[in-house]
């Protein structure tokens, strides 16, 4: 008897913090292990309960990762209505402040036992190899598949000298990537290109917003009216979110977009600036606090905007297309899935734009149909996200080197094999960066304290 394949998705962010890397791998890891024909472990990071204040919401922590893991299950399964047969672990990571995001510590390869190390799925495969320090990868695993979520080449331009910092950072990218995977899944074309890559979007739509959608399709078929609002966006309240693009629009585009209205929501950073420019326009634009995208009183709006070119799938825009709404956004690669949804409208410029919203709010969204539902849901994702990464041509088992053993047959075979002696260099190298997990997080993890070492 065949034994059941192990799929190990490590991600660079967990519940409660409400980001795409957090939602989506957990989707992912819930549904590859639905008709239980492979295990699956989803590998997520432990904070330190000073991080965990810095980052999670609404003032929620956990003092062991067993809290945790009830959180992460228990909003997992009011949302997809059964219960999930994967496995969850832990590995220690720490937040960077100035890059805005969690990153390992230590050697986070060591969280899957030697025997379940068949394939591992890893959810920002560049951020998660960054510094990674410790066994290589491909050695440690037959199959590594590198899922990419994030346009981080866009995100580095808008910073200072982000020319030139998106010049390296699209050589280590390439570069770190090309060590550690043996293929590469790009959500879209807005992301750069990487070796071995292909693009596919294997995310899909939380399955209350395929309700939702489904009992405005029931009112308009009763004849009832589905859609009483106008137009709004939802993002997290910073400029590159697409509220600068948006707000520019509406500013260029005052004259012909009069007795429009908007209403955008969100927090973050720049909220306070949203709301200064937005108090500039000549249009009755209204900006709101942040609210989960399924909240009540977003169902009666009709129109979603969404100028933003930094995402690589949007969640939200997915979300709007769901629920049975019309979206008006930018001919952009990040866009290219939607398209094909009659309710998606695309626009060129920002004559584009006004003609495109102006109709949008005079018309029905077209109700959507069983293949358009299937198609945003999670079971299609997850037949789209088996056939990409061709997990039926997994490698056969092979004995796992030792990091002596590899160093060893590289310091003879050096000039032959040019992949080693990279993985070589990056292991080098991030010994002078890498950091080790701190005190408190090795007690809660069940971990050996490194002798003579200070978390960082």
């Amino acid at each position: 008897m065949d034994e059941k394949q192990h799929i190990s998705i490590f991600t660079t962010a967990s519940l409660p913090w409400m980001t795409g890397t957090a939602v989506n791998p957990l989707f992912r890891a819930a549904y590859l292990a639905k008709d239980d024909e492979r295990k699956v472990t989803l590998v997520i990071p432990w904070l330190s309960l000073k991080d965990q204040e810095h980052v999670y919401p609404d003032k929620i922590t956990f003092n062991l990762p067993s809290e945790q893991e009830n959180y992460v299950r228990q909003w997992l399964e009011e949302r997809t209505r059964f219960k999930s047969n994967f496995n969850i672990r832990f590995y220690p990571g720490k937040f960077s402040r100035y890059k805005r995001s969690i990153l390992a510590v230590g050697d986070i390869t060591e969280i899957i036992p030697d025997e379940e190390t068949d394939i591992a799925v890893l959810e920002e495969p560049e951020h998660l190899t960054w510094y990674h320090h410790g066994k290589r990868w491909k050695t440690k695993f037959r199959l590594v598949i590198g899922v990419v979520h994030t346009n981080y080449l866009e995100y580095v331009r808008r910073e200072k000298n982000g020319r030139l910092q998106a010049f390296f950072l699209n050589y280590i990218n390439c570069w770190v990537v090309d060590i550690y995977c043996h293929k590469v899944i790009r959500l879209s074309g807005a992301t750069q290109d990487l070796p071995r890559s292909i693009i596919c979007n294997v995310h899909g739509v939380n399955p209350k917003f395929l309700d939702i959608g489904m009992k405005k399709k029931e009112q308009q078929q009763n004849g009832e009216k589905a859609f009483t609002k106008g137009a709004y966006y939802i993002g997290k309240m910073v400029w590159s979110k697409g509220y600068k693009e948006l707000l520019k629009l509406l500013h260029d585009h005052q004259k012909e977009l009069t007795g429009l209205e908007v209403d955008l929501y969100g927090s973050g950073e720049d909220s306070a600036q949203v709301q200064e420019a937005a108090k500039k326009l000549e249009l009755a634009v209204r900006v709101h606090h942040g609210r989960d995208h399924a909240d009540p009183l977003f169902h009666d709006y009709k129109v979603f905007l969404n100028p933003s070119t930094t995402d690589v799938v949007c969640t939200t825009t997915a979300e709007a297309l769901a629920m049975g709404k019309i979206v008006v956004c930018a001919n952009h690669p990040s866009n290219d899935f939607f398209k094909q949804f009659p309710n998606c409208r695309i626009y060129e410029d920002g004559d584009g734009f006004v003609e495109a919203t102006c109709k949008a709010l005079t018309e029905e969204p077209a109700p959507l149909t069983d293949a358009q539902r299937h198609e945003l849901s999670w079971e299609a994702a997850t037949d789209r996200f088996l056939r990409a990464a061709e997990l039926d041509q997994v490698p056969a088992k092979r004995l796992t080197r030792t990091l002596s053993n590899l160093l060893m047959s590289m310091s003879l075979n050096l000039p032959r094999n040019v992949e080693d002696a990279s993985a070589l260099v990056h292991y080098v190298g991030t010994g002078f960066v890498a950091s080790q997990p701190n005190e408190e997080q090795c007690k809660a993890l069940g971990l050996a304290f490194p002798s003579g070492k200070q978390g960082s």
